[in-house]
C-alpha cells in the first residue's frame, strides 16, 4: 500500500452543497421550462467555461445574443449564485478539519469561477483552513485535465504517488489517477472515513 502524505479535497458536492435549481425553482416555476433552460441556455458546459476562467459579463453576453428573451434569467444565474450554495456538509467538513488538526497536509483542488470562489470563502470560513487551494478559474485549467493535477502538485510541493484526491465526479477521480495520484469517489462521510482508514489515516 502506498503511503499517503497529502490529502486533497474537492469542494462542490463534497464540502458544500451546490444546486442551481434552488433559486430557479422560484425564478422559473414551471419544471419543464426550467429543465429546458438548463439544458439549452445556462447549460453545465456553459457554466464550466466560467470555471475555466471566462468572465461572467462575457458569458452572459454570449448567451443573450442567442437567447435575448432569456436575458433576465441568464443574468440571474450569477446574481443568485449565493442561493445555489445554501449549506455545508457538516460531516465531511468535520473530517477535513480533523485531518488538519491531526497534522495531515490538506489542500483543495476545485473547478470554480474565481469570483464565486471568493464569495464562497466569505460564506464558509472553513475554506480558509487548508494549507492552500487551486481554483480552476484563477489558472485557466480545469479538472479532469491532467495539467491541473500536475500544477497543483507542483505549486504545493506534493508527491503525486503520495497524494489522495477526494471528488464526487468519476471523471475527476479518473483524471487524478491518470496523473499518478490515489483517488476516491466521494459519496458520503461514512464511506470517506472507510476510504481514509483503508489507507491508514484515522478520520
Amino acid at each position: 500500500m502506498r503511503e499517503i502524505r497529502h490529502i486533497v479535497f474537492d469542494i462542490g458536492k463534497v464540502l458544500i452543497h451546490y444546486d442551481p435549481d434552488i433559486p430557479f425553482s422560484r425564478l422559473i416555476p414551471d419544471a419543464q421550462r426550467r429543465r429546458w433552460f438548463f439544458e439549452t441556455v445556462c447549460t453545465h458546459e456553459w457554466n464550466l467555461e466560467q470555471d475555466r476562467g471566462r468572465s461572467w459579463p462575457d458569458a452572459e453576453a454570449l448567451l443573450i445574443a442567442d437567447f435575448p428573451d432569456e436575458a433576465d434569467n441568464i443574468r440571474a444565474f450569477r446574481r443568485h449564485w449565493h442561493e445555489m450554495v445554501p449549506h455545508a456538509y457538516d460531516e465531511p467538513v468535520s473530517i477535513m478539519l480533523g485531518l488538519i488538526e491531526n497534522g495531515h497536509d490538506v489542500t483543495m483542488l476545485t473547478n470554480f469561477a474565481a469570483d464565486t470562489f471568493r464569495q464562497a470563502r466569505s460564506i464558509y470560513p472553513f475554506l480558509e483552513r487548508p494549507r492552500g487551494v487551486t481554483v480552476s478559474g484563477e489558472i485557466g485549467l480545469i479538472k479532469p485535465d491532467r495539467a491541473i493535477f500536475d500544477r497543483h502538485a507542483r505549486d504545493f510541493g506534493l508527491e503525486a504517488s503520495a497524494s489522495l484526491f477526494i471528488d464526487d465526479s468519476p471523471k475527476n477521480v479518473d483524471g487524478a489517477k491518470a496523473a499518478g495520484w490515489d483517488a476516491v469517489l466521494f459519496s458520503d462521510a461514512r464511506t470517506l472515513r472507510q476510504d481514509l482508514r483503508a489507507r491508514g489515516i484515522d478520520a
